[in-house]
């Protein structure tokens, strides 16, 4: 297994060794995997800490009623004992607590085609949907391509990996990064929510890695008052009208040293990875460094962040870059801004065409929430946390986290004083 965003062949075959993860599963199925390599000796994390951050995951207004029954049941099966890594890899399993009403559906060994026709027991009508073939794909999301890459008659294979499910597994890989990076660098990730739909935070103030507690216990990860009131009022009145919404969030990295990264492979630039590492949650649409659009429409003159000596130490006036420079952390707070567009499966059931028959319908519509930007934000922590892990070990790679830290100290010395 390599590095899932790691650039070239050659790079991937290096750096593979390093740290890499990936996961499997299906929304239904028995359970979901995170599988991590390369993770040094030495980190203190317990399960208790995974659990903790696929909680922060299932919190946030406009979830729908599956967050309510539906549990993350954590075990980690390798690589930690007695609370620290052993340096083996790391496979953190997330059991579906409604597996039971879905083992006929999505049983890995063949069933008999009548047992699809009854319900799971209950008599309940969506007991019995569960079992039929879902034949009306949604616009804008993979069903339909999907059933055409891999040739099913259906989109149930294919809506059961497509789904934000899966970010559950990301997420349990992105504490075990979060606690490499913390341990080695003392680096921060914090997030917060800054629109959904067309109410929008407009304070203008920096995300702050010390709102953290404000920000978990927002509904909608906003510390803006006025702001968080009407991004409530928009998914109240989004819920209303059978719709769903998008929106923006923000990922703030704190503590970044500078150098992570590098300008010498195309996809080697750090801005390249955490774009491609947020362009791959479901339901993201764009991503933004810094100012970056903002930027677009300023003069060079007023568009970069001047360098000063101030309190002993080089640094930024300002952070237009959002903290890299040249592909390359430049030691300034790094911030990075996603767009996700509404979700997909629409109570207000749009237009499609049913494979069957070739008619127009409607498109299938299972429980889904009004909007997802709130657990969006908190999947792009763990996305941006699981690259920082990759790019700090490619440069600090080691086996033990205290060997990781040498290094890091080791490097940051050799910077000459003139230029620190």
């Amino acid at each position: 297994m390599h590095g899932l965003f790691s650039p070239l062949a050659g790079e991937r075959e290096r750096i593979g060794d390093m740290f890499s993860w990936s996961t499997a599963g299906e929304s239904h199925g028995q359970a979901l995997i995170a599988f991590v390599e390369g993770a040094p000796a030495g980190v203190t994390i317990q399960t208790a800490d995974v659990a903790a951050a696929l909680a922060r995951r299932r919190l946030g207004y406009g979830r729908g009623s599956r967050q309510k029954f539906e549990r993350d049941e954590v075990t980690v099966l390798s690589g930690v004992r007695h609370g620290r890594t052993i340096g083996s890899p790391v496979a953190i399993l997330i059991r579906n607590s409604e597996w039971p009403k879905w083992q006929t559906v999505m049983s890995p060994d063949p069933v008999d085609p009548a047992a699809l026709l009854v319900d799971a027991g209950t008599g309940d009508e969506r007991e019995i949907a569960r079992n039929r073939p879902l034949t009306a794909p949604r616009p804008g999301h993979a069903d339909l391509v999907g059933m055409n890459k891999f040739g099913f008659e259906e989109a149930r294979p294919v809506l059961e990996r497509a789904s934000a499910r899966e970010t559950a597994a990301r997420v349990a890989a992105g504490a075990l990064a979060a606690a490499i990076n913390a341990q080695v660098a003392g680096i921060r990730v914090v997030s917060r929510v800054v629109a959904i739909g067309e109410a929008e935070d407009t304070c203008g103030e920096p995300l702050n890695p010390e709102d953290a507690a404000a920000l978990d216990a927002s509904p909608v990860r906003c510390v803006n008052e006025e702001a968080e009131r009407a991004m409530i009022a928009a998914v109240d009145a989004a819920r209303r009208d059978g719709d769903t919404l998008g929106g923006i969030a923000e990922v703030g990295i704190f503590g970044v040293p500078q150098g992570l990264g590098s300008y010498t492979t195309p996809l080697g630039r750090l801005d390249a990875k955490l774009a491609a590492a947020m362009m791959s949650i479901q339901s993201v649409k764009g991503v933004e460094i810094g100012d970056g659009f903002t930027t677009a429409r300023r003069r060079g003159s007023v568009a970069h962040d001047e360098i000063v000596r101030r309190g002993g130490r080089i640094r930024r006036l300002t952070n237009r870059a959002g903290g890299i420079e040249g592909g390359m952390s430049n030691g300034e707070p790094i911030r990075v801004r996603v767009a996700f567009k509404p979700i997909s499966t629409v109570p207000h059931a749009l237009r499609t065409v049913d494979t069957r028959t070739g008619e127009p319908t409607t498109a299938l519509h299972q429980r889904s929430d009004t909007t997802a930007v709130v657990p969006g934000a908190v999947v792009a922590e763990a996305m941006a946390s699981l690259v920082l892990t990759e790019v700090l070990t490619e440069k600090f790679g080691g086996d033990t986290v205290a060997g990781m830290r040498a290094d890091l100290r080791a490097y940051l010395e050799s910077i000459p004083e003139v230029r620190r």
